[in-house]
């Protein structure tokens, strides 16, 4: 049994079956406990109000715990009456543009980049356009300390979150834009509209090898599940939490477990490594992209049904002029943000684990 004691509070107290408390802070309003194979945060604050944020199988380590740190009822700030939300590889291109277009619409925002000196230049851009609710924090998705360094800021500074756009993406390819672009000649902006026919296009200029492939999956899939389920405590603890991941329609993982899709998307490195795609029935064109995005469609769905609280989607922005398109698509990234940008605001009781062609809901 834990109890919200000290300072004059009125006890709250849950029976937790044995879990272990492996840290109190001394205000008296958290806990942080510890299962099996959970991570349990525990917030509670005065008069029996309490919010639970349930994460299972976190990736946070018992030695680096994560402390949610929410401010008492009785003050309030900007900086928790704001919306927050936090936009991953947004240093440029689209990522950027859905950063500008949710601080036009009063949300805080949280720019994330790897790069550094790239993500406060960005900022700097924004701030120069009157857009001063703004910051950044550098963010490798594929550094699990610096994920956690990341969820351990947005609760010390804002105590939740309400927006994640997992938008951080590489191609998985070395590309050949001149062969591309004089191909990309050939099509109408109406053929463009259409996966197969740009997929085609993309696969006569790019050459793939298993180190790309890896870190292709590693940015686009296990990337976004990571910084996902490190930020699931914090989007619990919004009323308005909302998922929007930037992926493509180029391919579809139906799956019901996400213990499959690991297991999936192993197979497929360890078929590029034995260079049988082919052989295995595996797409060969944009392959190592089309499986990462594909995971990501499928992972989408997985967690929409298991917090159903929260609004989970994710959306084709449309073949964009981007640094990864080398500005050969045939939307801008302001066409580009507004479909993540609509997913974010989406109201109480939105759709979710849809998957979304720019604006519209589409299939997987």
């Amino acid at each position: 049994m834990v109890s919200g004691i000290g300072l004059g509070a009125e006890p709250c107290s849950i029976d937790y079956h044995g879990w272990e408390i492996i840290q109190f802070l001394p205000l008296g309003i958290i806990f942080l406990l510890r299962g099996e194979n959970h991570y349990v945060l525990e917030i509670t604050i005065y008069k029996k109000v309490c919010i639970k944020g349930y994460l299972d199988k976190c990736s946070v380590e018992p030695s680096i715990p994560l402390l949610i740190q929410k401010k008492m009822a009785s003050t309030t700030s900007d900086s928790t009456t704001m919306r927050c939300a936090v936009v991953t590889g947004a240093s440029k291109g689209i990522g950027l543009e859905i950063c500008r277009q949710l601080a036009s619409n009063g949300v805080m925002v949280v720019l994330t980049a790897r790069d550094e000196k790239r993500g406060l230049e960005a900022v700097a851009k924004l701030h120069e356009s009157s857009l001063s609710n703004v910051v950044f924090h550098q963010l490798d998705v594929m550094d699990a300390d610096s994920i956690t360094s990341l969820a351990t800021f947005i609760v010390t500074r804002y105590g939740k979150l309400d927006i994640l756009v997992n938008n951080a993406g590489v191609s998985g390819a070395i590309v050949d834009w001149e062969a591309i672009m004089t191909a990309i000649k050939t099509l109408k902006p109406e053929d463009g509209k259409n996966n197969a026919d740009v997929a085609e296009l993309l696969h006569k200029g790019m050459k793939q090898t298993y180190e790309l492939a890896e870190e292709c999956v590693k940015t686009n899939y296990y990337g976004t599940k990571g910084v996902t389920e490190a930020l699931f405590p914090c989007l619990l603890l919004s009323n308005s939490g909302r998922i929007v991941n930037v992926s493509s329609g180029l391919g579809s993982l139906k799956v019901c477990k996400l213990e499959r899709l690991d297991e999936i998307v192993n197979e497929f490195l360890n078929d590029v490594k034995e260079d049988t795609l082919h052989d295995k029935g595996w797409p060969t064109q944009t392959s190592a992209y089309t499986i990462s995005k594909a995971a990501m469609n499928a992972y989408t769905r997985i967690v929409a049904k298991s917090y159903p609280s929260l609004l989970i989607n994710c959306v084709c922005p449309g073949f964009i002029k981007t640094d990864m398109t080398s500005n050969t698509g045939f939307f801008t990234v302001e066409v580009g943000a507004k479909g993540p940008v609509m997913l974010a605001f989406l109201p109480v009781g939105g759709p979710s684990g849809l998957f979304f062609q720019k604006m519209e809901a589409s299939t997987f």
